[in-house]
């Protein structure tokens, strides 16, 4: 089972007007970093600001699709706790070495284009219990697993589910 993120049929700024708000933003984290008025901290800020903006343009492009903050800020607490049964469930298998271990890799299908929405979801299941991705391919992302007996696929599927609802594709890129 594979899901995508929703379509927006919203108005998406002009690219420069996503460079300026991000570049603001950048500025603003100079000023709050180094809270001085002196003409050369402002100088080296804007600059930072620049090239900082220039990075993140190339590296995320405004049409690679956004993120709807309210509806992630909403996951939040189950991603949270997964994080934890995570940790909870990698130390018990550590310290308890009745707990079985049946290690191996598995191959999750999924609907998420190269780019920003992908590398969320890689990001976010890593913290589920016992599974770590560690390969990308066009339609699948690979997983090591620490117990192949567990329903890791079909609990990766429910993340890519959950966290489809919070993105809005943009165009493929890699």
């Amino acid at each position: 089972m594979s899901v995508e993120p929703t379509r927006s049929t919203t108005r998406t700024l002009p690219p420069g007007s996503t460079a300026w708000a991000r570049g603001s933003i950048y500025f603003g984290f100079w000023l709050v970093l180094l809270p001085s008025t002196k003409p050369g901290d402002l100088v080296i800020g804007a600059l930072a600001a620049i090239g900082a903006t220039w990075v993140s343009l190339r590296l995320l492009p405004p049409e690679s699709g956004r993120m709807r903050f309210n509806v992630l800020l909403a996951l939040a607490p189950h991603f949270l706790w997964e994080s934890v049964r995570a940790g909870i469930d990698v130390a018990r298998r550590a310290f308890d070495p009745k707990l079985p271990l049946k290690p191996g890799f598995v191959n999750c299908p999924i609907g998420f284009p190269p780019g920003l929405a992908r590398n969320t979801f890689a990001t976010i299941t890593s913290l589920l219990p016992g599974s770590v991705p560690v390969g990308d391919g066009d339609a699948a992302l690979l997983y090591h697993c620490l117990d192949m007996s567990q329903p890791v696929i079909e609990q990766l599927c429910e993340e890519e589910r959950l966290l489809a609802r919070a993105l809005v594709a943009g165009e493929r890129h890699a």
